[in-house]
């Protein structure tokens, strides 16, 4: 297996071939793809911009600290431009107090939509305004608008996570720049560099932004302001348009002035394993003016930021920005950030684990007489029956509880002879699904491309099974299964040259390490810009993204780790290895609330936990 100089490479793909035989392939996805350019590759279902394609096209897509949405005639301005906002604290608005919990936390809080701060339009676009999304990658995506289908003329929205600024390209449109907040002043502040044209902007709600205009034949773009909401520029006019609200004053002015006219196009992951420690980075593409001589700004998460390695965390500046439900983010120059995960559990196994402790593989002759004297009745549990469902999920669940009950015997028990008969029942269950014979069948979804069940295909209902034909939950569901597997290739080896290749398919599918395997999209569920993975996908759904059940995502990525362990894949070990660490410090930021929690607000960190985490609205586990 190969390795990188610092250790093994974490993504090195475990197939790119074919799927197994009797998976069969559909074109007719409940969801049809439209509103996509050009692309038949697959596509990240479950990733921060499918607001982009999905439904009315409308939901805000959030890069963090930013939110951008198309306006499509609606607000003050009645613009059909990209809207974009960004959520100060005092605007939330928060749930009823739970007195129950000692500190009387909100049960919830969100954050409002609508608010279009700054919209980047042109006079053409108008009620025939279509938006389409072009090259749709794992950390970006290009928001197309243009004035009719078809037209050569457009403004393609660059849209990739923590960008530093919401940058418009024109083509031969006449930009107006408008705003529903309304504006109370524009000045034209001269050129930071030669050939780029900035304006300072004052919203009526107290707000100062930036504008960086950039013209492709380097000269000034003359915006006028016409009224409150609109600032217009030269009719086929060419060019970039850059904004970013500052929050810095006079030194956040000087850095967004040497960072404009070059912007961020798509990002790239890579990550290594060596020992306990992992590491990772994020490698983000840049174009624009003098884009070798320019530095980029990006905006980092709490996450990133603690475990930067010093040379990216010597890059940090002090502008900071609320993200929606995130905390405050940082600007960072530069183009590449390195990040470290120390005391990965790569001693964990089957056996019970404890950071403390680590793995316990020989228990005490008492726990042992506990697990023998009740494993008769516990192993004449009929697994066929309990994962013979119409639920992937509940399927999954029932085959990962007996497997595990199968290894307590097997391993810490002593008693393989006794774990055998049910070891043997587990496989026959297992089958059913290889064979593709469970009561909903999985297929390949050509449309998407991936693996889903056949649930809401037969019977019109999408949230069938959690809704897993449309993607949702596939890390839950497939997690089990892969946990199962494990076990079972753990404990019987042969069986593993047979079931390899379907088992592969549910991590190809949920957890893929490929970026240019033809039938799965990289990491589907997994954001590592997050850190943490998504459970929703293809639902319209204007708070974003979302995950509930932090518990199941490390599931996950702990059955990557052993199942990669199991076939011997040492870069999946990694990989599960490396998400688990990651993880470890997403949850504690996001997710497990200490009392000194600065990434929520005050009033709700006494819940402690939270239930579903979205990226517009918080909700309590007490209210979920």
């Amino acid at each position: 297996m190969a390795t990188m100089e610092n250790g093994q490479d974490v993504f090195l793909p475990v197939s790119t071939g074919p799927i197994p035989e009797t998976v069969k392939s559909r074109n007719d996805h409940p969801v049809p793809r439209a509103s996509i350019m050009n692309n038949t590759d697959p596509i990240e279902t479950n990733k921060f911009y499918a607001g982009l394609f999905l439904g009315t096209q409308t939901n805000t897509t959030f890069t963090h600290p930013y939110g951008i949405a198309w306006a499509k005639g609606n607000g003050n301005a009645k613009s059909y431009g990209m809207a974009i906002s960004h959520i100060e604290a005092d605007k939330l608005a928060l749930g009823p107090k739970n007195d129950k919990i000692p500190g009387s936390p909100v049960q919830y809080y969100v954050n409002p939509i609508g608010i279009q701060s700054i919209i980047l339009s042109a006079t053409e676009l108008g009620a025939s305004t279509v938006l389409m999304t072009e090259n749709p990658l794992p950390f970006s995506a290009n928001a197309v608008l243009q004035p009719q289908s078809g037209s050569s003329e457009r403004i393609t929205f660059p849209v990739v996570q923590g960008m530093g600024f919401v940058t418009g390209i024109y083509s031969n449109l006449q930009p107006v720049i408008q705003s529903s907040v309304f504006f109370s002043k524009v000045v034209s502040a001269g050129s930071p560099r030669p050939g780029i044209f900035k304006y300072t902007v004052d919203l009526a709600d107290g707000t100062n932004w930036l504008l960086y205009l950039t013209s492709n034949d380097g000269k000034d773009p003359n915006l006028h302001l016409e009224s409150t909401t609109n600032l217009r520029g030269p009719p086929g006019w060419s060019g970039t348009v850059q904004v970013a609200k500052n929050p810095a004053g006079t030194l956040g002015e000087k850095l967004f002035d040497n960072s404009s006219g070059v912007y961020a196009t798509q990002g790239w992951v890579k990550g290594a394993v060596s020992g306990q420690t992992g590491t990772y980075s994020l490698t983000w593409g840049k174009e624009g003016k003098d884009k070798d001589g320019t530095p980029l700004m990006m905006y980092a998460l709490p996450h990133h930021v603690e475990s930067f390695d010093k040379t990216t965390h010597d890059r940090l500046t002090n502008i900071t920005m609320r993200t929606t439900t995130k905390g405050n983010a940082t600007a960072v120059i530069g183009e590449n950030w390195s990040m470290v995960e120390q005391d990965l559990p790569v001693g964990m196994g089957f056996a019970p684990w404890s950071v403390s402790a680590g793995s316990v593989d020989t228990i005490s002759s008492a726990a042992q007489k506990v697990i023998i004297d009740v494993a008769p009745t516990e192993l004449q549990q009929d697994v066929g029956n309990q994962s013979n469902l119409n639920s992937m999920y509940y399927s999954g669940k029932a085959l990962s509880k007996f497997a595990t009950l199968v290894y307590a015997v097997d391993k810490l028990g002593g008693k393989p002879d006794l774990a055998a008969p049910a070891l043997k029942e587990l496989k026959t269950a297992f089958a059913r699904f290889i064979d593709n014979k469970q009561q909903f069948p999985l297929v390949y979804d050509n449309v998407w491309k991936g693996v889903v069940s056949s649930a809401s295909y037969d019977g019109g209902d999408s949230g069938a099974d959690f809704g897993n034909t449309y993607y949702n939950d596939h890390h839950f569901h497939y997690g089990y299964f892969i946990h199962a597997a494990a076990i079972i290739g753990s404990l019987d080896p042969s069986w593993i040259q047979g079931n390899k290749e379907w088992v592969n398919m549910l991590v190809r599918d949920a957890g893929n390490a490929a970026t240019n395997d033809p039938l799965f999209p990289f990491s589907r569920g997994f954001d590592w810009f997050h850190g943490h993975s998504w459970a929703k996908g293809l639902f319209e759904s204007f708070d974003g993204k979302d995950e509930e059940s932090t518990s199941e995502d490390a599931m996950f990525a702990y059955a990557l780790k052993m199942w990669g362990k199991t076939i011997g894949d040492a870069s999946m070990e990694a990989r599960g290895n490396l998400m688990l660490g990651i993880l470890r410090r997403s949850l504690h930021n996001y997710f497990l609330l200490d009392a000194d929690n600065k990434n929520h607000p005050p009033v709700f960190v006494p819940n402690k936990v939270t239930g579903i985490v979205s990226d517009r609205p918080i909700v309590s586990q007490g209210t979920c």
